[in-house]
């Protein structure tokens, strides 16, 4: 068993006290929160430095706002879990929220505990994005 294949294994039983997780063809870890999609991706950077990176899409399709943009930019600054992202697309643009972090060592509660603080900030940054309360 590969280091990250351990880790994503380690990942997939912490959240899975929270979520459905599915485990895709790569490795992959997937779920929803509420109404926000995540995926969990292990690397190995270097020996001994193996990290997780959580993706959260919070929104998608939003109209072009510059504002809304501005907004996203300065509330990515005050987050303390991720990094808030941007993306313009032809339908209009996308946020998305992303952490990365070492992740070798962390016990399975832990592990949980921090991950589900991201996904729980990206569930929050959708409802203030969409103006309405999620379901979890």
């Amino acid at each position: 068993m590969t280091v990250e294949h351990a880790l994503l294994t380690k990942a997939r039983e912490a959240l899975e006290s929270f979520h459905d997780v599915a485990v895709d063809t790569d490795g992959a870890l997937t779920f929803r929160h509420a109404d926000v999609p995540c995926a969990v991706q292990a690397m190995e950077l270097v020996e001994g430095l193996t990290v997780l990176t959580l993706t959260c899409v919070v929104a998608w399709d939003l109209p072009e706002d510059p504002s809304l943009a501005v907004s996203a930019a300065e509330r990515a600054g005050q987050g303390l879990f991720g990094t808030l992202g941007v993306v313009h697309t032809e339908r209009g643009m996308d946020v998305t929220l992303r952490y990365t972090f070492p992740a070798d060592g962390l016990t399975a509660a832990a592990l949980g505990t921090l991950l589900m603080l991201v996904v729980s900030t990206a569930s929050q940054l959708r409802t203030e994005l969409l103006g309405q309360p999620t379901a979890t």
